[in-house]
């Protein structure tokens, strides 16, 4: 165990990912800029030691509904419904960006928007442009902040879930390390929350076919998109492309610093390069049946 948390401390690329129900107040939807300015000072820490580090981030339409007074899309025509929801991504993208922008520039850092859609990695052009363009902004110093492109992806296009998102770019740049923030502390051998007998799982060696079935989709958030099933796909990504990954309450988002210390925090899946993996047709797969 102790061999595994401590090869931590020497990752260089890391990619961190953050759900939406982490940076809004449950009670009104609004952003939590407390918790949204530590994580940004924690990432800018991180990238004060040295390490190159990507931010998946989560919230768009939940902060463009919120700009706009929406509570809820409940169009009964689905392509109505679509165009809302991706206006509001549009609106709330900006003012999340913006943010982040800010945030970051306290600590003396520079952020860049990088959105993506299925296409980003399906279409091989599109993947080449996608990867030099991350390499170069990581070379010059920036933390790239990731999004899936909402204003633009349909259900065709759409990869669905930043945990999924967040493993494709860990596997884009060749990252060393992924960590999943979410509302739970990790893998457990059932939902905690409705069977008290749950095993927590701290360790993952090897993604068997009976982990993956324990994947069901079941999350503790009204807001987030990401169940279990999400994250073991996500780690199924992660680990296949040489990324060791840890899955990590974002209660206390201190937590970032204590995993880097190779603190025994969470569930870390060992990475099993598997040179036979291929990130584009698995991409293409998702959603299909």
């Amino acid at each position: 165990m102790s061999n595994l948390r401590d090869g931590i401390k020497d990752k260089k690329r890391i990619v961190v990912k953050i759900g939406s129900s982490s940076l809004q107040h449950k009670e009104t939807g609004e952003m939590d800029y407390v918790r949204l300015e530590k994580l940004v000072r924690e990432l800018s820490d991180v990238r004060n030691q040295g390490k190159e580090v990507i931010l998946v981030t989560s919230g768009a339409i939940a902060a463009g509904k919120k700009a706009v007074g929406i509570r809820e899309i409940k169009q009964e025509n689905h392509a109505e419904a679509m165009a809302i929801k991706q206006a509001c991504s549009a609106v709330g993208q900006a003012r999340l960006m913006m943010t982040y922008s800010r945030l970051f520039a306290e600590y003396n850092q520079i952020a860049a928007q990088i959105l993506m859609t299925k296409n980003t990695i399906v279409d091989n052009l599109n993947r080449y442009n996608a990867h030099n363009t991350f390499s170069q902004l990581l070379q010059m110093g920036v933390i790239p902040v990731v999004n899936e492109n909402d204003t633009v992806a349909t259900y065709e296009i759409e990869i669905g879930d930043n945990d999924t998102l967040s493993a494709i770019v860990a596997a884009l740049v060749d990252a060393d390390l992924l960590i999943l923030l979410s509302d739970i502390d990790g893998l457990y051998t059932d939902d905690p929350r409705k069977n008290p007998d749950a095993k927590f799982i701290e360790e993952v060696e090897e993604l068997t076919p009976q982990l993956m079935e324990m994947g069901k989709a079941s999350t503790g958030s009204g807001v987030g998109t990401g169940g279990m099933s999400t994250k073991l796909i996500a780690a199924r990504i992660a680990t296949a492309s040489g990324a060791d990954m840890v899955i990590a309450n974002s209660k206390d988002l201190g937590v970032l610093h204590r995993i880097l210390d190779g603190k025994n925090i969470g569930t870390i899946f060992k990475a099993n390069k598997d040179e036979g993996f291929d990130l584009p047709e698995f991409v293409d797969n998702l959603h299909k049946k």
